[in-house]
């Protein structure tokens, strides 16, 4: 059986996720590049106040080099240090990865994110992508989407298989002719099914499973998958929805969706499609779900331009840490507190520059973090 959680499930073992909140837990931290280090700050004040207010969460951190912060060091992206670090870690807070647009020539940042993201993926066993995406209420204004569109609330998480599709199928090129395969097994399409029908069961209990099942053999597989697990799980809505129906559903209705689970590609376009409705990549935390470890980050990039501004919006990253102590800790009322924090924080008209109304008045990184601290403790 899997963990109980508030707004999405664990993959791991329910005794596992509790036993985690026992004791000193070791966050291998890996701030990155750009805007990393400023936001990173941000999450590890409020995860200070956090363990004050709750005597469960209790971290010790180690910090490490990834992307081009590594390359100035080792000459990799993902050293072997690195890697050690967080194989001996029980959680990955990570920051982001990335250079300026016109260096991305240079060897410090050409295949940065491929190299260690994709490198992190596969020594980890990041099967698994969640990512929520919620419209807040005191923030509606910043939504590209008309006010009537996001009027009944946008609350959803996507479930993103991570390791197989056509992205790691065979790939080849013969003159004029080239050819990408899409594969799939019924083992690889149970893993996010699982999380994602335990995730409902916390929400609306409400799952669509997008697919392309009237042209694809693997879309009928990822069906056929679905619909046999749903006898475990009868208190979920299960319905399917095309990829094309949903990408168009998603801007014209997205207050119908709760959690969506489907495969790799498909999930790549959908979850950055989803990412503009709250109208900044400042609001989207995630998490990528391995059978040991689990690696949490924000949603946005780097930003370089922003880097040493004190002007990012640090509340993806702040969230982040509500998902670790939730997902890999168990802490489930620290968690909350957390987001209870952060909405309060927007709620009180206290906003980074990035999501402030035209006039409004914003607030520093810094500021913000300092705001949800003080929010903690009220």
């Amino acid at each position: 059986m899997h963990a109980s959680l508030r707004r999405v499930h664990a993959l791991r073992p329910f005794s596992r996720a509790m036993s985690a909140a026992v004791g000193k837990k070791k966050v291998a931290v890996l701030a990155g590049d750009g805007i990393g280090e400023e936001v990173m700050k941000e999450a590890l004040k409020v995860l200070a106040r956090t363990s004050e207010l709750f005597p469960e969460v209790q971290t010790t951190y180690q910090h490490a080099l990834i992307g081009g912060a590594a390359y100035d060091v080792h000459g990799v992206h993902f050293p072997e240090e690195t890697r050690a670090i967080c194989a001996a870690s029980d959680a990955i807070l990570f920051g982001s990865i990335g250079g300026p647009v016109e260096e991305q020539h240079l060897p410090k940042w050409k295949d940065a994110e491929k190299n260690a993201l994709l490198g992190m993926r596969k020594a980890f066993d990041l099967g698994v992508n969640v990512r929520p995406a919620k419209v807040y209420p005191a923030l509606s204004h910043a939504s590209p989407l008309r006010h009537d569109l996001i009027s009944g609330g946008v609350d959803m998480v996507i479930v993103r298989e991570l390791l197989g599709g056509i992205y790691f199928g065979k790939h080849s090129t013969d003159g004029d002719s080239a050819e990408d395969v899409c594969t799939y097994t019924v083992e690889q399409i149970k893993r996010p099914l699982e999380f994602a029908f335990e995730a409902a069961k916390s929400r609306r209990k409400k799952l669509t499973v997008v697919d392309k099942a009237n042209v694809l053999d693997t879309s009928r597989l990822w069906r056929r998958v679905a619909l046999e697990m749903h006898k475990l799980h009868p208190e979920v809505q299960l319905d399917f929805m095309y990829v094309d129906n949903a990408a168009m559903q998603l801007i014209k209705a997205p207050s119908y969706f709760d959690v969506i689970c489907t495969e790799n590609m498909f999930g790549d376009i959908l979850s950055d499609a989803a990412s503009v409705l709250p109208g900044s990549l400042g609001l989207m935390p995630s998490a990528s779900l391995g059978s040991q470890i689990y690696l949490y980050e924000p949603s946005g990039g780097s930003a370089p331009d922003l880097q040493g501004l004190n002007v990012a919006n640090p509340a993806a990253q702040i969230l982040c840490t509500a998902m670790m102590l939730r997902y890999s800790f168990g802490a489930h009322s620290a968690a909350a507190a957390i987001e209870t924090a952060v909405d309060a924080v927007l709620d009180s008209g206290i906003v980074t520059k990035d999501v402030a109304r035209p006039g409004q008045a914003s607030v520093s990184t810094s500021a913000f973090g300092d705001a949800v601290v003080k929010a903690l403790k009220n």
